[in-house]
């Protein structure tokens, strides 16, 4: 079987699910973490974890957590993770759509 042929509606859908849960999740745990002054998980993975489909997740673990909400660099990172992210989808529905 061809990898493309894995790439339908229901398995990135599935993706993005599971990408965006386990994002929401590990910011949960880094600020559960952070206030027992355990060993963290590193802002890297953070921003991994957005650049791979998770964005939404983080963002909505950054509000619901309240974490890492006015950390700098990875604010201005994480934001450019979006960036990247909105302008590939733009040039994909842009490359889809004139065929």
């Amino acid at each position: 079987m061809a990898p493309l042929a894995l790439l339908t509606p229901a398995n990135i859908a599935t993706y993005l699910i599971a990408s965006n849960f386990v994002a929401f999740a590990a910011f949960g745990v880094d600020k559960m973490l952070a206030e027992a002054g355990a060993r963290r998980i590193s802002e890297a993975t953070l921003l991994q974890l957005a650049f791979i489909g998770g964005t939404p997740g983080v963002y909505a673990g950054r509000r619901l957590f309240r974490h890492k909400t006015r950390k700098q660099p990875f604010s201005s990172n994480l934001h450019n993770v979006a960036m990247i992210q909105i302008v590939a989808l733009a040039g994909l529905g842009t490359w889809v759509l004139t065929g």
